[in-house]
């Protein structure tokens, strides 16, 4: 009588595993052959690791109809984030013009190492659109709380302190001058090269210093009761959140931030950004495929 061989179930399970990497590998593979060569050096980038932000929340927040602080909440980022080391630079968003895929700035920087300034979130979408098409690598604007993330200990937060209860609004106006003003005398809005305000702990530079930049997070505007209990929300998506040295709400086609554009207070002194590369799906399979 002819024996009959089965297959062990922990035999089976190899085998499927060794069949998904090998397709997955065959998957790679095929995309790599696909998609042309990268015309564009990568841009140099850090990964911040992936946990629990205690972030003050992006929106403007009222109670009982008194402008009053943003409440702080813990954010989970549940994966790294690779963002870029610097901001754009004005050689970088040079040759993006130069390749027809962003408008010509107002008032160009004289130096190619400067931080591209004098940008709107269209120019800067229009940027991480080319970049992506121009490296084979997805690119996008970070949100407030990924921008937040990778500033580490840099960032500032901006809230007044001010005890919620109180109805007099001269308090919080004399809190934005004093501020503001501390922050103007401390500040030289002329950008300076990119690494002039060093790195923080994830080797992102320059964050916090005299350039703030676009994020993809729209306005929001809370309303809250007397016990700090969310009774209506609204969201503009013509406006974005900018950060830097406070956060500002900032319309999408300002470049220059002096100019209004509904700004917070003083305005931003500088108008730039950086991008973040968006993991997909091959690197994903990359992290699953032996090294």
């Amino acid at each position: 009588m002819a024996t009959t061989s089965h297959l062990s179930l922990p035999r089976l399970t190899t085998s499927l595993g060794l069949l998904f990497m090998a397709g997955a590998a065959a998957l790679l593979l095929a995309a790599a052959v696909q998609r042309p060569a990268p015309t564009l050096p990568f841009p140099q980038t850090a990964i911040v690791p992936a946990g629990t932000l205690l972030h003050r929340l992006d929106g403007e927040y009222s109670r009982a109809g008194q402008p009053v602080d943003a409440p702080r909440a813990a954010i989970r980022l549940s994966q790294p984030l690779e963002i870029m080391r610097y901001q754009v630079t004005a050689a970088d968003h040079a040759r993006c013009v130069s390749a027809g895929a962003c408008k010509r700035l107002d008032t160009p920087a004289a130096r190619g190492d400067l931080p591209v300034t004098g940008v709107s979130h269209v120019d800067a979408t229009d940027y991480a659109r080319w970049l992506s098409q121009e490296t084979g690598a997805s690119w996008r604007l970070p949100t407030d709380a990924e921008w937040a993330h990778a500033a580490g200990k840099r960032f500032v937060d901006d809230a007044r302190g001010l005890d919620g209860t109180s109805t007099n609004p001269a308090l919080r106006w004399l809190a934005d001058y004093d501020r503001e003003a501390n922050r103007k005398a401390a500040s030289n809005p002329a950008p300076r090269p990119v690494g002039s305000f060093g790195g923080n702990e994830h080797g992102v530079h320059d964050m916090a210093g005299n350039i703030w930049e676009w994020t993809q997070t729209c306005l929001r505007r809370v309303s809250l009761d007397a016990a700090g209990r969310t009774i209506g929300e609204t969201s503009n998506c013509g406006i974005y959140v900018v950060e830097g040295q406070h956060r500002a709400p900032m319309s999408f086609f300002i470049r220059n931030p002096k100019a209004g554009g509904c700004s917070v207070a003083t305005p931003p002194d500088n108008l730039g950004f950086r991008l973040v590369r968006e993991q997909g799906w091959r690197d994903r399979l990359r992290r699953l495929l032996p090294a």
